[in-house]
């Protein structure tokens, strides 16, 4: 019998070939065991506190919930916009959709960025859930994106209602120089002069580094009973307060009225006594009484000593549309499908009961009317009154 000679070199060639394939189909059982969610946030920069509460929110709902759905790993990956940076977050959810390949795009702390990238998440179909960023618009702009966070007419229509019934009838509005500033405007604008009331002066100030001095003097000297006020979450807040009492328009009785941004709970002890008695209208609260909230807190207090704020809730119930999407497909996902669940869906948040309209893909929740009130030796938003279900007004 004759034996046939092995060529050694022929051998290996088989057998690296085969350890190839083996690693091959081990790497593709391994991904399609993961799914993968990409966060576009601000994590560096002056706004780096949005992305913080932002993606420490969505890790504490995993720590509570766990990190796999339907047999499949949820993994986050995390890009920085530095922060309202149009082109860096459409390029950077362009890397997440080819290189990443994520399954759902979330995060999103400002309109500017939202509006970029969506024309990337129409053409690419991904499911994109806003955590935070509150213009009217963005929901209008994709049929791939929906909204856990809020709009800011949601807080603008019931603060001018609240403030009518209660007896202001000339108020003088402030608010930041960009679309949510804008929105904000314009939907408190536009239902206190509906009911009767009249606003005697208005100034939009600059959303970067902006001396609140010479708007504040504006406001005392246009004698208004109070002043309504939107900025950014942050830094602001607290140079607006630190004018509003230097120049002595809680003395001259002009009462601030605000939405939740300003009186931002992560900040709340830094603003002090300044904020006591400030009235704002948001949809979340840190002080808010539920068991679900108890629950959140907990959970986020393992991620970060920071107090957290709406953002952080954002957070937190984004990915938990995102696991109800997943559970739902069984882990087989698909962009249209996705949206197709996140149409009317119902959360039990830690804001209160939460549903994503289906018709506008945005949120309807209860908004609440607060007061800056010290207790226990803290500074809270103390909730006082609720407005139940509000739908998005600049979609009414």
């Amino acid at each position: 019998m004759q034996v046939k000679k092995i060529n050694p070199l022929g051998f290996m060639f088989v057998m690296i070939m085969c350890i190839i394939g083996t690693l091959g189909a081990d790497q593709a059982c391994a991904a399609e065991s993961v799914i993968k969610v990409g966060i576009i946030a601000e994590m560096t920069g002056p706004f780096a506190d949005f992305g913080r509460h932002i993606v420490n929110g969505a890790k504490a709902y995993m720590k509570e919930h766990g990190d796999t759905v339907a047999g499949k790993k949820i993994e986050l990956v995390i890009k920085d916009t530095t922060g309202p940076a149009p082109e860096i977050a459409k390029r950077l959810a362009q890397e997440l959709i080819v290189k990443d390949k994520v399954s759902f795009i979330t995060g999103l702390g400002f309109t500017p960025n939202t509006l970029a990238i969506a024309p990337v998440v129409t053409e690419a179909k991904m499911p994109t859930i806003i955590m935070n960023a509150g213009t009217s618009i963005l929901t209008t702009k994709s049929p791939y994106i929906a909204r856990v966070s809020f709009t800011m007419p949601q807080s603008c229509v019931p603060m001018a209602q609240w403030a009518f019934k209660n007896g202001y009838r000339k108020i003088y509005t402030l608010v930041a120089d960009y679309a949510p500033g804008h929105d904000s405007e314009a939907a408190f604008k536009k239902e206190f002069i509906k009911l009767g009331g009249q606003v005697v002066g208005e100034s939009r100030v600059p959303l970067k580094n902006p001396e609140f001095g010479p708007y504040v003097q504006r406001i005392k000297d246009s004698k208004p009973q109070a002043v309504f006020v939107f900025v950014t979450p942050g830094e602001m807040p607290i140079a607006l307060m630190k004018s509003y009492n230097e120049r002595g328009l809680a003395k001259a009785g002009i009462k601030l009225l605000s939405t939740g941004d300003v009186m931002d709970d992560a900040v709340q002890d830094a603003l002090g006594e300044h904020a006591l008695g400030v009235i704002s209208t948001h949809h979340y609260s840190v002080a808010h009484n539920s068991p679900e909230n108890k629950a959140f807190l907990a959970a986020y207090g393992k991620f970060d000593s920071l107090r957290p704020n709406y953002m952080a809730v954002g957070g937190y119930d984004g990915m938990a549309a995102i696991y109800a999407v997943i559970k739902q497909l069984n882990g087989v996902m698909d962009g249209d499908k996705a949206m197709t669940v996140l149409k009317g869906m119902k959360i039990n948040s830690p804001r209160g009961p939460v549903q994503i309209d289906p018709e506008t893909r945005d949120v309807i929740q209860n908004e609440y009317v607060r007061e800056v009130k010290k207790v226990d030796g803290h500074y809270y938003n103390v909730e006082f009154k609720t407005f139940n279900s509000v739908k998005d007004p600049g979609k009414l």
